[in-house]
């Protein structure tokens, strides 16, 4: 009898830390603004991390956080950094690669 093989699980093709300060305004409103993006356009296929900086400051050291909210893409490809609340919706999508829904309510013109 052969041993049975494990499925291949792969790992999310997004992976998102989002650095805020409590429940800020700002902070809250990024938390806002990111998670509609991922449920709109990255369902399934992103893993996200928030990280308040009021609860763990040495993860904000080691990232070298100096402003918050602060969106990390770590993948794919290139680091990249973007500070704020995060309502530039097409800002948001290009630093992540994305095309933008037409039909998407929230995009600004």
């Amino acid at each position: 009898m052969e041993p049975e093989q494990a499925p291949a699980t792969t790992g999310p093709e997004y992976v998102l830390h989002l650095f805020i300060t409590g429940a800020t305004p700002n902070s809250t409103q990024a938390v806002r603004n990111l998670q509609d993006i991922c449920e709109r356009y990255l369902p399934g296929r992103v893993e996200l991390q928030i990280v308040d900086i009021y609860q763990q400051p040495e993860l904000a050291r080691s990232e070298r956080i100096v402003a918050a909210p602060t969106l990390i893409k770590k993948q794919p490809g290139l680091v990249r950094f973007l500070v704020g609340d995060l309502s530039d919706r097409r800002r948001v999508l290009s630093l992540l690669g994305l095309t933008p829904d037409p039909l998407d309510p929230y995009l600004h013109d």
